[in-house]
This record gives C-alpha cells, structure tokens and sequence, in this order.
C-alpha cells in the first residue's frame, strides 16, 4: 500500500538555483566531455562512499532499476505514470535532460522545484568534497553527483518507489548501487562502441551487469545475441528472466498523428491502452512497463495501468509541432538502428512532397550511419552543430550527409536559425524533420515553443 502522505516544506537553500548548476556543472562530466580529462576510471566505490556519508538513502525506498539502448525513458516515464496513477509516489531519475537538469528528478513525472534543487547541492555538496578529497577514488562526477541528489530527494519526499534509469551501461554505472525489486532491460543495439563495447553480446554484458541475485529481470524483446548474455547471467545470478516476448501480447488497433491505441494481453489479462506517443516500439516499451509493474508482485489495478500510460508526455520522441503552419517532427534518435525506426515511422505516419531534415550528431555517434538510414526519405538537409560540447561540427555533418548522396542546403552553428530556415521552405504539404541527437532535439523544440534554455560554461 502506498504511504501516508507527507508534508513536504522545502527549506530554503542559501544557494541560488543558479549557482548551485554552476557548482555541479565544474564536476568531471562524461555526458558532455568537459572537465573530464585524465579521471580515474568508472568504478563505483566513489558512489557507495559518497552514498554512505548521507546514509545510504539509495537503499531506503524500493527500486525498479531500467537499463537499455533504446526506450530506457520512455519505459521509466510508463512504470513512473502507471504507479502514481495507483496512488504510490513515485520517484523518477533519468537523464540527459532536455532543456533544464531539474528534469532528471520528479516525483511522478513533475521536476524537482529549482529551490528543492539547489536545496540538495548544498547539502550533498560538503559529503561530495569530502568523498573527492579523502576518499581515495578521485573526484565526484557530476552524474554521480546528481544520482545522489536524486536518492536524497526520493527518500526526503518519502518516495514508496523509485524508478532509476541507468546513465550509461549498467555494470559500473553510478546507479548500480541500488538492490532493486525489479530489473528492466530494454532492447539493446549498438551505441557508445568505445566504453561498452563494439558487439551486441558486449554491450549486452554490460548492461546485464545490474542484474542482482535473486531480483527478477524483466526483458524486452530482444535480438537472439542480448537475450542470450541475459539469460545466462540471470541463471548465473539466481534471477528470474522475464521475457516480455513470452509473457505479454501486443495487438495494435488505431495509429494517427493524435496517438495510437493498442492492446497488450498478460495472464493477468487485457489492457486497452492509448498514448499520444507515436512509433510501434512505444507499444513494446509499454508492454515492457506492464510486464514490470506486474512483476514486482503488488496490487496494480487494471484502471492504473490505462490511465498512467495514456498520461505520459515525454518530449523528443517523435514530437509534432507546428510553426506558422509547418509540420515539424523533432525526434531525439541518435544510433543508426533508431534512425532506422524513426524513418519507418515517418513512412507509416506522414505523407509529403519534400522533407527538410534538421540534422546534427555528437562525436561518437555515427553520423554517416544515421544519414544512410535517411536516404530513403530524400531529404534536402540542414547541417547543424548544437550547443552541446561534443556536437560535431556543421563542416562535418554536410561532408557525411554529401557523401550520402544528399542535398545540403544550409549550414549552420545554430540550430534555431535553422530551425526558423527549415520553417520558412516547408509548405502545406511538407514536413520537416529534426533529429540525430537529442541536443539538436532540444534546440529546435527551445525554438519553436519559446522555451529559455540552460546556458552551461
């Protein structure tokens, strides 16, 4: 049963919402490649130091733990939804954000208040400090330091559950400190080859790396080459795998740019489900959070279920915006496969005579890849670099979209201007399309909806 509920007075920090992002972001930062080099390697002794000064509160609210390459937010946001919609609160920690870093910690889908924020680095920063300087591991990150604000402010709220995305990987992750009550894994593909690993069985190894003993792991579909490092460190570990493949049937029923209506079948029975989320792998990623909710093996009513996945709101994947009358899908797709199903997608969904692409990647992200798998949908494209810090630069993204046999159009270091390029040239019956990276995603949406975003040194 869900806990009484708390009042919650925030205290008012001393530290300014301001100054607290500038304190965190001088942290070592492998997200956006600044303040990085020369750090020890990813381990996670810094993080049980760092969570053992404040009282492990990690360890004090039940945990669903989710891993993946791709749907990982998508699929916390839906377990977060549908057990708020039961009456549990809820905490929910992903990253990266999109416009503001308070959207890496709410309670239900809410961000945590700028005053609550800043709250939490003034009090974790003294114990970061202490950890950096006497622990013998190296200096704090600032993933790892946002993660422990996150457990703070879970128990803090009383939080009846936590629902915490793995940042990258899962093995040495700074949120697999965690013992969990349930394990999620969501499809996995290969992204970020030179710290996981250049194979899917790698990668895969990696991620299972949160996989506890005892502690059943709900799989989403998956390759044959990931299910298999699943099921075998699962048997290692005592751990039951759950396969969603196996234990859930999905039956689309209605897809249109308002959503799509679907059915998802378990033993437990018939789900008729709607979301405005657009895509088929959003109906796996929402099998995928039944499967979990249902494995943690408490009390979830069947209306909780189809009001928490109708309520999700997750921005960047596959989002259509209009601008003046034109259409602007922005879609924050960063690895060739994704980029593969988002023009799947935009076939599926969209008709049109031309197709303006905003595009931009950040190093390590196969570009070439991601712009092959556009061909198909003879785009005319604008070459962008975002403000991110690992973005690849205009020169570099033209010079991978020509070799692709691809139009380039318009270059540019900043995404709004091209975003207002690309609106002005689609007519009625044409569509723009923004994605490559979820930086260039949260640029345009900045541009189209007025959005004032963080500005980081």
């Amino acid at each position: 049963m869900p806990r009484p509920a708390q009042s919650h007075t925030a205290v008012q920090p001393r530290l300014s919402y301001k100054d607290a992002v500038e304190l965190i972001m001088g942290l070592a930062d492998f997200e956006r490649g600044s303040h990085s080099p020369g750090h020890g390697v990813f381990h996670l002794d810094r993080m049980r130091l760092l969570m053992d000064r404040v009282g492990n509160p990690h360890l004090g609210v039940p945990t669903i733990h989710v891993a993946g390459t791709k749907g990982k937010g998508s699929t916390s946001a839906m377990i977060t939804s549908i057990l708020s919609a039961d009456g549990y609160r809820t905490g929910l920690y992903t990253s990266p954000h999109l416009h503001s870093v308070t959207e890496r910690i709410r309670v239900g889908l809410e961000p945590v208040s700028k005053a609550d924020f800043a709250g939490l680095v003034e009090r974790l920063w003294p114990e970061s400090v202490h950890v950096s300087e006497r622990g013998g591991y190296g200096e704090i990150t600032f993933f790892e330091f946002v993660t422990g604000m996150a457990f703070m402010h879970f128990e803090r709220v009383g939080a009846d559950y936590q629902v915490i995305e793995v940042g990258l990987g899962g093995r040495l992750d700074a949120t697999n400190v965690v013992s969990p009550e349930v394990c999620v894994i969501t499809p996995i593909m290969l992204d970020h080859v030179s710290v996981l690993g250049d194979t899917i069985e790698l990668i895969a190894g990696e991620k299972a790396g949160i996989i506890k003993p005892g502690v059943p792991v709900t799989a989403a579909p998956q390759s044959e080459a990931a299910i298999g490092v699943f099921a075998r460190v699962a048997g290692e570990r005592g751990a039951r795998l759950v396969r969603v493949d196996e234990v859930a049937a999905i039956r689309p029923c209605r897809a249109g740019l308002d959503g799509q209506s679907f059915e998802v079948a378990t033993s437990r029975g018939k789900y008729g489900l709607r979301t405005t989320l657009l895509g088929n792998y959003q109906r796996e990623n929402a099998a995928t959070a039944v499967t979990a909710v249902e494995t943690l093996g408490r009390p979830v009513s069947r209306s909780a279920v189809v009001e928490g996945i109708a309520d999700v709101r997750w921005p960047a994947r596959m989002q259509l915006l209009s601008a003046g009358g034109a259409r602007v899908l922005v879609d924050g797709a960063h690895n060739p496969e994704s980029v593969g199903h988002l023009a799947a997608a935009v076939r599926q969904y969209f008709e049109f005579e031309r197709l303006t692409l905003i595009f931009g990647a950040t190093r390590g992200h196969s570009a070439a890849g991601m712009l092959r798998e556009l061909t198909g949908l003879s785009p005319v494209v604008a070459a962008v670099a975002s403000r991110h810090p690992k973005s690849a630069t205009r020169g570099e993204i033209a010079e991978a979209a020509r070799a692709s046999g691809l139009e380039v159009a318009y270059e540019s270091d900043d995404v709004g201007a091209a975003t207002r390029w690309a609106v002005e040239r689609v007519g009625p019956g044409d569509l723009a399309l923004a994605t490559g990276s979820l930086a260039v995603a949260a640029e345009v949406i900045e541009e189209l909806e007025g959005i004032e975003p963080e500005i980081y040194n």
